[in-house]
């Protein structure tokens, strides 16, 4: 190992100790190198392997965000960023607004001044810091009334100084916010509030959260375009998690599976 090379101590006692008390089943794993750790859990539970997991990787050499776009996220060198998935078996009422939830655990697990644009990025100063990618799968016959699902919850979020060339959204890194923290530490702080968060949400769902999300919003109050062309003001997100935006033609209540949304640039807005 060259001595430019980052060697990091993952706390896995203590992050398998933070998810304990939600499932205690779970299980933390590392792996030094992984195309994606969405992928990994979701070859895992379409084999049948659905028990509860938090899978870390240093590196990834294929990382996906939503709507089949790239994951971006860190400069590829180990604990530039943190990189983990999630994987367990949820039975919520309704799966609406789970993006918005696992956001907002990240955000207030880390900093108060961390901002959310719908409907799955974490921002800092109109510079993306993270971003969350959800994935399910059938998870079998469940014991609890309601369907269950195996949720994959992905979310890699920047560490360290980086470029901003080749992004989408221009980065920002945790650093900034709070200096000398690492991977490692930035994984402790947020484990167990965002096991918390979804134990939470399988009872109670996004409605509660609504408000609180509301008061991040890095939307709200701003000209927007949809990626149907449509423009508009956001709004805020109803108690669903739908995104509700003022158009020409009047209010529309966005799923985030219908389309995407970016803010306008004041050249874009009289133009």
């Amino acid at each position: 190992m060259s001595s430019s090379e980052t060697v990091l101590r993952w706390p896995l006692q203590e992050l398998t100790a933070a998810l304990a008390p939600y499932w205690p089943e779970a299980q933390v794993e590392v792996l030094t190198e992984t195309d994606s750790t969405n992928s990994e859990l979701m070859r895992r539970a379409r084999a049948g392997r659905t028990a509860p997991v938090l899978l870390i990787a240093e590196t990834q050499t294929a990382g996906r965000g939503r709507l089949g776009r790239h994951w971006q996220s860190g400069n590829g060198k180990a604990g530039s960023a943190l990189i983990c998935s999630l994987g367990l078996p949820l039975a919520p009422r309704d799966l609406s607004g789970l993006s918005l939830a696992v956001g907002l655990a990240l955000a207030q697990a880390l900093h108060p001044d961390i901002a959310l644009k719908w409907p799955n990025d974490l921002w800092w100063q109109g510079r993306k810091l993270a971003g969350i990618l959800l994935e399910t799968v059938g998870a079998g016959a469940p014991a609890r009334a309601q369907a269950a699902r195996y949720v994959v919850i992905g979310f890699g979020i920047n560490i360290a100084p980086l470029a901003a060339a080749g992004f989408a959204t221009a980065p920002t890194w945790l650093q900034a916010l709070l200096p000398g923290i690492d991977a490692p530490a930035a994984l402790r702080r947020v484990a167990g509030p965002l096991a918390r968060a979804l134990r939470a949400f399988e009872h109670t769902g996004f409605a509660p959260l609504a408000a609180y999300f509301n008061a991040r919003d890095a939307l709200a109050g701003q000209p927007v375009q949809l990626s149907d062309g449509t423009q508009g003001v956001a709004l805020g997100v109803d108690p669903s998690g739908m995104l509700r935006v003022r158009t020409p033609m009047g209010l529309r209540e966005i799923a985030s599976a219908e389309v995407s949304v970016r803010p306008l640039s004041l050249q874009e807005q009289v133009t």
